[in-house]
């Protein structure tokens, strides 16, 4: 079985926020017009004015990944700042109200709007993708279908959106619960085979009621435009290093399933009602509630399980040279998730007598601090 390259992409979404007021702002299009002369065909517009995309090139290994992801990031932070901005790598900002929110005036978001209706004027939250390059199609499929087993392990580990609105949701990644009201979310169905998964598209397609399969929104897909699996689980990240390590880890689980592959084995298939749960557990806890080992029907803690994980993927890190940046996830027990570190930044505020609105500030100001610490 000839081994595939495990190329890596990386897409994150940003907010951008006022220097001084520190709420959300609109991207200008002086801004815009900037980051894609630098960054040609690697910088967009978002669903609404106040996003902004970025997208890597097909990067062959972890470190060609960070030079390009750091090159995107500090050409937004640059050009922002000549606009009096900032962006921010949270899946949702800390206090600003959707309602005020407008949606780009692009031909996909207009349709978007039209479509999905109120849902979509709620769509206040921002993302990272991760495409691992597999060319063959019935491969694809199969290694989607073993991958979902850890779509909740990377949430928690990635969770940045515990606020919505000026409150604390008691959740680490609020963001899912808004993105979960579109239609077409959550986890992608078992198929057998590239066949089956594309008659299901086209399906919908031949009805009229989706273009093609980029209207599927599942938590990992076949990408609709590269030879890709793409993981849609993660919430962005504000600090550089920590989307690296996730972005390395989902490289390296996919390339730990083909091997067992390759090994005539595989990775036991779990009914989605079970990886649902975890799913949820990690939605609302992060990496602090633990999540459920099928095989032993136990909650294992975090610790525990990032250290089976890098054992895991042991010998896939090495091949892939990513191994610095999987032994770097061990240390998220102690620093926390974002979640953890927002929440931590808004007691800190409020035990200095901050009131609460001083507090949501200080937290966005954190979210600038840690988008600029690694560029």
């Amino acid at each position: 079985m000839t081994e595939p390259d495990f190329t890596l992409g990386i897409e994150e979404e940003y907010l951008l926020v006022d220097r001084d007021s520190l709420a959300l702002a609109t991207a200008p299009e002086p801004l815009m017009a900037a980051c894609r002369a630098e960054m040609a065909g690697q910088v967009s517009p978002e669903f609404l004015q106040c996003q902004i995309e970025i997208g890597t090139r097909v990067c062959a290994d972890i470190g060609a990944a960070r030079d390009d992801l750091r090159c995107l990031r500090a050409c937004v932070a640059r050009q922002a700042a000549r606009h009096g901005l900032a962006p921010i790598a949270s899946a949702c900002h800390p206090f600003s109200d959707w309602k005020d929110q407008h949606h780009t005036d692009k031909a996909r978001y207009n349709d978007l709007s039209r479509d999905l209706g109120g849902v979509a004027r709620r769509l206040l939250i921002c993302g990272m993708h991760v495409h691992v390059g597999i060319p063959a199609e019935d491969m694809r499929i199969d290694l989607v279908n073993q991958l979902s087993y850890f779509l909740p392990h990377l949430l928690a580990m990635s969770a940045s959106s515990p606020f919505w609105q000026g409150e604390d949701t008691g959740l680490a990644s609020y963001r899912l619960t808004v993105f979960d009201n579109l239609p077409r979310t959550g986890l992608p169905p078992k198929f057998t085979s590239w066949a089956e998964y594309q008659r299901t598209v086209a399906a919908l397609v031949k009805m009229g009621l989706i273009e093609d399969s980029s209207k599927i929104w599942w938590d990992l897909r076949p990408s609709a435009r590269f030879p890709t699996i793409e993981s849609r689980i993660c919430d962005v990240s504000p600090r550089l290093e920590t989307a690296l390590s996730l972005a390395a880890l989902t490289q390296c689980l996919t390339r730990m399933l083909w091997r067992l592959m390759r090994a005539n084995q595989r990775w036991r298939l779990y009914d989605n009602f079970l990886i649902g749960e975890n799913r949820w557990r990690a939605q609302r806890y992060g990496i602090t509630g633990g999540l459920i080992d099928f095989g032993t029907l136990e909650v294992v803690e975090f610790p525990t399980l990032i250290d089976e994980m890098i054992a895991l993927v042991a010998e896939d890190a090495e091949v892939l040279g990513c191994a610095a940046e999987i032994e770097a996830l061990r240390r998220l027990p102690a620093t926390g998730t974002s979640s953890d570190r927002q929440r931590a930044v808004r007691i800190d505020a409020l035990e200095a007598d901050e009131d609460e609105f001083a507090a949501m500030r200080a937290v966005v100001a954190h979210l600038i601090e840690e988008f600029h610490a690694d560029l």
